[in-house]
């Protein structure tokens, strides 16, 4: 077995991956930019080291200082987490080069998943449902033209090498085409470096439904059922659950095998996870893959048994799946929940700070994963993701009520966080019957009005425009106190003016 593993990363999960080791005997190293010098994680690990500056460039995605330092302390073997160098096959490649052992796929794999529209050719070819759409980059606004003419409105246009909702644009009529075309463009070459853009059928009020799967050198395949991401804001997760409430048996059973399916395609080994949008009628098409451990692998860990990362780790290492597919079983439903450093309440922004205090929920089925302790100073510089809250129940209605419990019994002080919003989320009716799509946060949430609009002055036509909206929407929806009904008469008298 390896004798020491580099984690490159920060946080909660370079905590996880830290811990996993020391259970199997493995030293473990951590790195640590300027602005992690006391971080947990660098106390917890057996030796930890420098990188650089706080800028992820300078220390977590210096890729060259990282192979170095990984010679210099003779790693066996880098777990890069995920985020930062996680999904970079040229990273990847050159820790292969450098005869140290990658703990997720080989290079080649990431490669013929990093393109989209490579990913969907590859699809294609191995019997696997991909929303109708282009599998090559569009060369043109005319070419883009009759491709959506062919396919139908609404569409999605999509950065080819792009992620996280960034370089795409919904596209509803022939009117909006062009000027959806040259945005997802810019946005796309601003992102990644590359304007190739691709087009997709959009699904209208999809589910979000992934399935973890985990492969080793030796050719076998295994799933670990499904998670359901459909609470997003702005492309990003922020409850996850599993199993999905959405799914009957037979319809998991396709979308399992899908999912192997797609991995056998790349040759991939490791953990992974194979992303679906799934319409109404419970038909699910292929999204994306994820070549590395997920931000909610612990609901696939909690509803399963399975310890992921340390399978990740055997198997890096050339041993085989520790479980044959028909030993597992789904042993009751988990939710989990990030809590963010972000103001719900304006416009979600990252908020910063020392943590003074800070009390964790636990009792039976409760997990936390956290990258924070008294007295942690939260910066702007990286993810605001502050710990990820798990339960576990014997089913859906008993994960909810833990995960109500534990967020009230959750407590951060010092710092301005999301649990109040992660409370709300577990009170509406579309969460409740597990009815909610990906659209779920952007048709029901609404913000309070931040301070700095509440005095009807020197605000511009397009401010004044938004917080009449946010008022309108309001009392679209009955949720108008006395102040509220104030604020949307002075508006309404405003704008009549």
């Amino acid at each position: 077995m390896f004798k020491k593993i580099l984690v490159v990363n920060r946080g909660e999960i370079a905590i996880r991956l830290i811990r996993a080791c020391r259970e199997m005997g493995i030293k473990s190293a951590a790195v640590y930019s300027s602005a992690d010098t006391f971080s947990l994680h660098t106390r917890i690990a057996d030796e930890s080291h420098f990188l650089g500056g706080a800028a992820p460039s300078e220390s977590y995605l210096n890729i060259s200082k990282i192979i170095e330092l990984a010679k210099r302390i003779e790693a066996d073997a880098i777990h890069p987490g995920y985020g930062f160098l996680s999904e970079n096959a040229d990273f990847i490649q050159a820790v292969e080069e450098a005869g140290i052992t990658f703990i997720g796929p080989s290079s080649k794999s990431v490669k013929m998943m990093g393109s989209k529209t490579a990913a969907r050719e590859l699809m294609i070819n191995n019997n696997v449902p991909i929303v109708p759409g282009t599998t090559t980059p569009i060369d043109s606004l005319d070419e883009a033209k009759k491709i959506c003419e062919g396919i139908g409105y609404p569409v999605l246009l999509k950065a080819s090498a792009g992620g996280g909702g960034k370089g795409m644009k919904k596209v509803f009529n022939s009117d909006e085409l062009e000027e959806g075309f040259l945005s997802a463009s810019r946005e796309a070459k601003k992102a990644f470096g590359s304007s190739d853009v691709y087009i997709e059928k959009l699904i209208q009020n999809p589910k979000h439904i992934e399935v973890q799967i985990i492969a080793d050198k030796h050719g076998n395949y295994r799933h670990l059922f499904e998670r359901e991401c459909s609470v997003q804001r702005r492309h990003q997760k922020v409850i996850e659950e599993a199993p999905s409430p959405s799914l009957d048996q037979e319809t998991r059973e396709k979308i399992t095998l899908a999912a192997i399916n797609a991995a056998k395609a790349c040759n991939y080994h490791n953990a992974g996870t194979i992303e679906f949008l799934m319409d109404s009628d419970r038909k699910f098409y292929f999204l994306e893959m994820n070549t590395r451990l997920q931000v909610e692998h612990p609901v696939t860990e909690l509803i399963s048994g399975i310890d992921l990362v340390r399978e990740q780790i055997n198997i890096a290492f050339g041993k085989k799946i520790s479980f044959n597919q028909e030993e597992l079983v789904i042993l009751g439903h988990s939710i989990e929940a990030r809590v963010y450093a972000e103001d719900p309440d304006n416009n979600f922004l990252p908020t910063s700070g020392k943590i003074v205090y800070h009390r964790l929920p636990s009792g039976p089925g409760v997990r936390v994963d956290r990258g924070i302790d008294n007295g942690s100073f939260v910066g702007l510089n990286y993810d605001p993701l502050l710990t990820k809250l798990s339960v576990l129940g014997k089913n859906r209605e008993i994960a909810i009520s833990k995960m109500n419990i534990a967020l009230s019994d959750y407590l951060i002080a010092g710092i301005t966080t999301n649990i109040s919003f992660l409370k709300w989320i577990l009170k509406q009716d579309k969460f409740l019957d597990g009815s909610y799509s990906i659209n779920f946060l952007e048709e029901e949430f609404i913000p309070l009005i931040p301070d700095k609009w509440k005095s009807f002055q020197n605000l511009s036509d397009v401010e004044a425009a938004a917080l009449f909206s946010v008022l309108l929407r309001n009392k679209k929806k009955n949720k108008f106190d006395n102040k509220s009904q104030n604020n949307y008469s002075k508006w309404s008298e405003l704008l009549n003016e």
